[in-house]
């Protein structure tokens, strides 16, 4: 049997894993075509089918599946040595990326990264604004910043601090619709929430007022969708004090009291926090975020 490419093992592993050539080459930084020719490179070296194609995808064959868990184990490997090589880099030149929820992306790191920039202008930021659990060994990202304690294992997670959540509402629709005085008198106004989260309904609970998915007038799962509308007058919104205080066109009307607050956690790989630009982009990142 000829010897094997990496390349192509790789490819393998990424598609099993994502479950698309779409999905595997952004993960990889790849093109689809390439990695659809890896794998046929790869099941013409070993003689057999890896993947059923179908229009919802790659799904695994019974010989694809007898195969994953080693190209999986590979994968980790040669994963393992880059970050082993990354970890004793000690340049302050190069690319640092960072995921982070998409309020956190959109409204907390703009106000510490530019202070970063100008204290370590040889580094690049990268960032990834999503709510999904990227893959730290995998290299999807360097740094995470997630509202929950990740779980993966080998790295290395900080709880910052806790951030405050309030609730906003625009001047107009004060105006319009008058200041509440606490947060009993939130059940006669047009509310903004989350759809399947309950975030906001324990915290409400918590303060003594009785709410449930319906007593929302507007709900989104997507943050970024609820506080601009917010923003535009729909009704009563909730945000993070730190993004909603210094912002002219809202007005806190839920007291000086949190209706909720969440945890802040950085979290890097064990072996990349040892790597000079990601360990300067690490700790700015713990001593500054919360304090903005």
């Amino acid at each position: 049997m000829p010897s094997l490419d990496w390349s192509f093992v790789q490819s393998f592993a990424a598609v099993a894993e994502h479950g698309s050539l779409s999905a595997a080459a952004r993960a990889l930084g790849s093109s689809q075509p390439t990695l659809s020719r890896h794998i046929a490179s790869l099941e013409e070296v070993i003689g057999t089918r890896l993947f059923d194609r179908g229009r919802g995808g790659m799904a695994l064959t019974q010989a694809g599946h007898d195969l994953v868990a080693h190209a999986t184990q590979m994968a980790d490997a040669a994963a393992r040595f880059e970050l082993s090589r990354d970890g004793h880099d000690v340049d302050v030149h190069g690319t640092v990326r960072i995921t982070a929820s998409q309020i956190v992306a959109c409204y907390l790191l703009p106000q510490v990264l530019p202070a970063l920039r100008q204290a370590h202008p040889g580094i690049a930021i990268e960032v990834v604004a999503s709510d999904l659990s990227e893959n730290l060994l995998r290299r999807e990202a360097d740094i995470a910043l997630r509202m929950y304690r990740p779980t993966q294992l080998d790295v290395i997670s900080k709880h910052i601090g806790d951030t405050a959540i309030g609730a906003y509402a625009a001047h107009d629709y004060i105006a319009r619709r008058g200041m509440p005085e606490t947060v009993q008198d939130f059940a006669g106004h047009d509310l903004i929430g989350y759809d399947r989260s309950t975030l906001i309904i324990d915290g409400m609970r918590a303060a003594g007022l009785d709410v449930t998915r319906d007593s929302f007038a507007f709900r989104c799962d997507d943050q970024v969708v609820c506080w601009n509308m917010t923003l535009a007058g729909c009704g009563i919104g909730f945000g993070q004090f730190l993004m909603g205080d210094p912002d002219p066109r809202v007005k806190r009307v839920s007291g000086n009291a949190p209706v909720a607050s969440l945890p802040i956690w950085l979290t890097a790989h064990a072996e990349l926090r040892s790597s000079a630009r990601v360990r300067r982009v690490y700790d700015w990142l713990a001593e500054n975020l919360i304090q903005t």
